[in-house]
């Protein structure tokens, strides 16, 4: 099967999140199961193409924006896995230090920068460049491509290819006003309530869903949960007009970067046979970090963007109780700057306790995964979620909120029956994340339960190669649907 997989970032090239891992992962996988897949992303300043040799396929082309030309370039390069890529390139939309924005906030002209690059990814099939069995396409960045091929290509073959719009997160909607529609090549017609239009505005991926043959999102639970008020983000109402086109697909992890036999960044190796080198690794970071090393102390990690998503609200409120606890903590992350603040200043309370390091550091990440006894997630809404993936993997426990893909991987342990695998609260609320951060350090405190949870944990497998079977199997679904059209 030929897949052509659209993304505004994918890894090792550009990524600022989970997007970045799923979009550079699935494509290596499908590629081992004998599947041709492609990737389409924007030329961004910032990529590094590293061993990767990229070369200029169509060199200088005018694409339509509106009444103005912009001149694109398309490169084209293999990944050492053997992953072709493609990369579009304009400069005055894509020759910028960041992806979406800077430190003043979004860039003002995202959907014109990814209006071009949906036309872009679009040419790589009109210029016969690759013509895909499946159009796989990420987030409202992408979604204008079922737009353009249903509305203004509908006239031509490639309109009948198969897309399918995987959304990753439904908070990000590409929102632009009405009178920038014919900027972006959209006639106004489809600025009705039945099409583009919400809240006054014209939302891409609302296009997108409605666009696209087939709609997937990152977790079971997601799936059900972006159906209702609390976490459809005003799309809930679009989303039940096509929920028998909507699925959820967990995401996995990559076991090559994320593994503690194998990990180059963290001081000892273990596994789940020689579990010694996990608490090595906790003494070699305590001392790093200048706690009092004392090895009956649980190490507890925060590995997180610091906004309110991802819960530093809870976080915040309930560290003054965990600092009462005999325990020690390392936060790493960046984020809000009211979340920043709040936090150091925390820190620097309790400085036997408590280390913040803001930014991100991938190598103290790798250390802090190896090192913790405990992972703290108390995201208010998740749509998949790496952090626990990666935790399992370390033997490291996860202390979550019930929510997304964090409901359908973290099960809660019970001492009696000895099954489970981490520690779940189900209300949002400080109370309740508090209380099971005490229920995990009280098991903790009984060493063949603990060890008995640790096990379960690294028993576990996500890998990549799970979720792309299930998309493969949407994608022949799809195609055998076509056929019969």
């Amino acid at each position: 099967m030929k897949i052509l997989m659209v993304s505004s970032e994918a890894v090792p090239y550009a990524k600022t999140d989970e997007l970045a891992d799923a979009t550079g992962m699935l494509p290596t996988t499908m590629k081992q199961l004998n599947h041709d897949v492609r990737v389409v992303m924007p030329k961004y300043k910032t990529i590094r193409f590293g061993n990767t040799k990229a070369h200029k396929i169509i060199d200088s082309y005018p694409v339509q924006l509106g009444n103005n030309a912009e001149y694109c370039s398309i490169y084209e390069g293999k990944r050492k896995d053997g992953v072709i890529f493609y990369w579009i390139e304009n400069n005055r939309f894509f020759g910028r230090e960041g992806l979406y924005g800077d430190e003043k906030g979004n860039y003002r002209d995202n959907g014109l920068r990814f209006a071009l690059f949906a036309q872009g990814a679009i040419d790589v099939i009109r210029r016969k460049i690759f013509t895909p069995d499946i159009i796989h396409i990420h987030d409202w960045q992408t979604s204008l491509i079922p737009i353009y091929l249903k509305n203004n290509f509908s006239e031509e073959k490639l309109s009948r290819i198969p897309v399918i719009l995987t959304i990753h997160n439904i908070a990000y909607q590409g929102v632009i006003d009405k009178n920038l529609m014919p900027e972006v090549n959209l006639d106004i017609s489809l600025f009705t309530r039945d099409t583009l239009e919400l809240s006054g505005k014209c939302n891409l991926l609302k296009g997108g869903i409605i666009f696209s043959d087939v709609l997937t999102t990152v977790s079971p639970t997601y799936a059900s949960e972006i159906l209702t008020p609390e976490f459809g983000m005003k799309l809930e109402g679009i989303l039940n007009t096509q929920k028998g086109k909507l699925h959820g697909i967990l995401n996995g992890i990559d076991y090559e970067e994320w593994n503690p036999e194998r990990d180059s960044l963290i001081p000892y190796s273990y596994s789940k046979k020689k579990l010694a080198g996990k608490l090595l690794n906790r003494s070699n970071l305590t001392k790093k970090l200048h706690f009092d090393v004392d090895i009956t102390k649980p190490l507890l990690g925060v590995i997180s963007k610091l906004t309110e998503q991802k819960g530093m609200d809870l976080l915040a409120q309930i560290l003054p109780d965990i600092a009462d606890e005999d325990i020690h903590m390392v936060i790493l992350g960046e984020g809000d700057t009211l979340y920043e603040k709040l936090l150091k200043n925390l820190a620097n309370k309790y400085p036997d306790k408590l280390r913040i390091f803001i930014g991100f550091d991938n190598e103290l990440a790798h250390q802090i995964y190896a090192a913790s006894d405990m992972v703290l997630m108390p995201s208010r809404f998740e749509p998949c979620g790496l952090g626990q993936l990666i935790a399992f993997q370390y033997g490291t426990v996860p202390v979550v909120h019930g929510t997304g893909g964090l409901k359908d991987t973290v099960k809660k342990f019970s001492k009696e029956t000895l099954k489970g695998n981490g520690f779940v609260f189900d209300a949002y609320r400080a109370s309740a994340f508090l209380n099971t951060v005490k229920k995990a350090l009280r098991n903790y405190r009984n060493g063949s339960v603990w060890k008995k949870l640790v096990n379960n944990c690294m028993a576990l497998d996500f890998s990549w190669e799970t979720s792309a079977k299930k998309y493969i199997k949407l994608y022949e679904k799809l195609l055998r649907k076509q056929e019969q059209t």
